[in-house]
């Protein structure tokens, strides 16, 4: 399956929701009247794009419409596509993801990889799946168990470290988050790792020691390796819709946020939420994940993510 049709294919139950909906108002289009627009807007609220950045797309498409004299289906269906492809790649998404996978200053310096979100999102699974991608490419990469709160989270982590070949660091249940980073920080210098991913705690008593937490590891991160790459990648359930949106901006209060992996795409009508996360945050999307399998979780592509949604 090539991975247009994987994205495809993974956004099948939001374009049944949706797509369905669009072709029934294209279908039946004869004007771009103020009817035609209105339909719009609440099919794409209804697919979780977010009110705000449904009125933005459609009095954008209206005003294109216009200037631009596109009187058919077919034009104004591709205009819609164009809109939603640069609101995603105007947060950086392309372009941030060429850099995720550019490995060149990994030479001297590893780079590191902290993923945060909340419990039950997918994080370790997610850190699994990108370390075995690396690895595929060849990658020495390193991951560090800094999730000491969730009971087996380390064991789960190793799992996933046997099945890519990464290596691990881990201490017992409890131990210190951040003094586990500044081992695995050590370790990933010493023994010429190319990434160090590390695995976070989800929640803690409250969101000030999670904020706290956070803080830490990243200080750790920062000092310990200065010079290397640092991307911060919050983890979000694509089926728990705007929440995903509202935790979104919760942690990017607790820490700088630099990209987005969006898991379970493929278990939502509800795959709007990467426009509105793009469009009310400007936070990149790195990754989606349309499967189970390894290979279903995939570098975020703007247009081919737009034409699978509309196609």
């Amino acid at each position: 399956m090539s991975f247009f049709d994987k994205i495809k294919s993974g956004l099948s139950k939001t374009r049944a929701a949706v797509t369905g909906q669009l072709e029934q108002i294209f279908s039946d289009f004869r004007r771009a009247d103020e009817s035609f627009f209105e339909e719009l807007e609440e099919t794409l609220i209804l697919a979780d794009v977010g009110v705000s950045t449904s009125l933005d797309i459609v009095e954008n498409l209206r005003k294109q419409t216009k200037e631009r004299k596109l009187n058919d289906s077919d034009s104004i269906k591709k205009a819609l596509e164009d809109i939603i492809a640069d609101i995603l790649i105007g947060c950086g998404s392309d372009e941030g993801n060429e850099q995720f996978g550019d490995t060149t200053k990994a030479e001297k310096h590893p780079k590191v990889i902290l993923v945060v979100g909340v419990n039950g999102v997918g994080k370790t699974t997610t850190i699994g799946k990108i370390a075995a991608n690396l690895a595929e490419q060849g990658k020495k990469v390193l991951l560090c168990a800094a999730d000491t709160f969730r009971a087996a989270a380390a064991d789960q982590l190793e799992i996933w470290a046997e099945r890519s070949g990464a290596g691990i660091i881990r201490q017992k249940e409890g131990a210190n988050p951040a003094a586990v980073v500044f081992d695995a920080c050590a370790a990933a210098k010493a023994r010429g790792y190319d990434y160090l991913i590390c695995d976070t705690a989800g929640r803690l008593h409250n969101k000030q020691n999670l904020m706290n937490e956070l803080a830490k590891i990243s200080r750790v991160i920062d000092k310990e390796m200065p010079e290397s790459e640092k991307e911060t990648l919050l983890v979000i359930d694509a089926t728990t819709g705007q929440n995903g949106l509202i935790q979104a901006k919760q942690f990017r209060d607790i820490v700088n946020i630099t990209g987005i992996a969006l898991t379970k795409l493929d278990g939502t009508a509800k795959g709007g939420i990467v426009i509105a996360i793009s469009s009310e945050l400007a936070i990149p999307v790195r990754y989606i994940g349309v499967g189970e399998q390894v290979d279903d979780l995939l570098q975020f592509d703007a247009r081919d993510f737009a034409h699978a949604l509309l196609s």
